[in-house]
């Protein structure tokens, strides 16, 4: 008897989900094991508090989801580890990704406690911080101030004079990379939220899609926010040039890295190499959301 693929597999197992959602009662997965984001957290909550799945793996001692590849990697959140960021003042942070895995970005998450100050990044790399857990203070070197919340991002061009403080608890995802100039062209400082984005056309797609930098010629990469309704999923099979960093922020489902497909969840990060095979599903009973990098607007040579 033939082995089914896994494509025919992840196709039944979205097949009875389906099932599942529109007919209550159904499906019979325990809730417990299902991202169950309640009305009553704030947004975003389980980046900050993640579980394993299933439950009763959570104590296992030596047990992690974790997994390094040449063209990608998971990092979940058991392995994470947090160490004082340098030149930030009461902050611990965890690289997630760095150039040492391939990438030409650097992704990390800030934990900055009571009285924590940011430091800068080097003089010719840009920053992207997107608030996941508190809020904080942005104030540019002409004393001007904003207060970003949960969902709030920041985007900071190379050589830009700045700090972050934060007065209780805050917990950032950041972006930096050294940015790839090109003649007369400059990019500025952008403060914004994610509610403030229209919702972009998509093509033959399902997802709903909001893109957080501006597309024009001055940026090198882009953020995009990504929204699956359980059991949508991917109609295109990526395979390109571009480099992807991924945090899921909601939900769960399955990933396709290479020929390999990966359960993931709330708080999961993904690192994608060019032209590894990607493609995602939703599952679950909520709203999967992510944020992804992608680097744009230059020759790959």
């Amino acid at each position: 008897m033939r082995t089914p693929s896994p494509f025919l597999l992840i196709f039944a197992t979205l097949s009875f989900l389906k099932v599942a959602v529109s007919e209550e009662g159904i499906c019979s997965t325990p809730y417990s094991l299902i991202n169950s984001d309640s009305g009553s957290k704030p947004l975003y909550w389980k980046v900050t508090n993640p579980t394993l799945s299933p439950a009763n793996l959570q104590d296992l001692p030596g047990f992690t989801r974790s997994v390094y590849k040449a063209d990608h990697a998971l990092i979940t959140p058991e392995s994470h580890v947090f160490s004082p960021l340098p030149e930030w003042t009461n902050t611990l942070g965890a690289y997630l990704i760095t150039p040492a895995m391939g990438s030409n970005f650097v992704m990390y998450l800030a934990k900055m406690q009571e009285n924590s100050r940011s430091g800068l990044p080097p003089v010719d790399v840009e920053r992207f911080i997107f608030v996941v857990q508190g809020a904080v203070t942005l104030t540019d070197a002409s004393g001007v101030s904003h207060e970003l919340i949960i969902d709030s991002y920041a985007y900071l061009p190379p050589r830009f004079q700045h700090s972050l403080k934060c007065y209780a608890s805050a917990t950032l995802v950041v972006f930096e990379r050294r940015y790839a100039s090109l003649d007369n062209c400059v990019t500025e400082q952008i403060i914004s939220s994610t509610e403030k984005q229209p919702l972009l056309e998509t093509p033959g797609e399902v997802f709903e899609l909001r893109k957080l930098l501006p597309t024009s010629l001055p940026y090198d990469f882009n953020i995009h926010i990504m929204d699956f309704q359980p059991g949508e999923f991917l109609n295109v099979k990526e395979f390109h040039y571009n480099q992807h960093g991924l945090l899921l922020l909601e939900g769960q489902g399955i990933y396709r890295l290479g020929d390999s497909w990966y359960p993931i969840q709330a708080g999961d990060v993904i690192w994608m190499a060019p032209f590894v095979p990607q493609w995602y599903a939703a599952l679950g009973k909520t709203r999967s959301r992510y944020l992804l990098y992608k680097d744009v607007n230059r020759n790959p040579l």
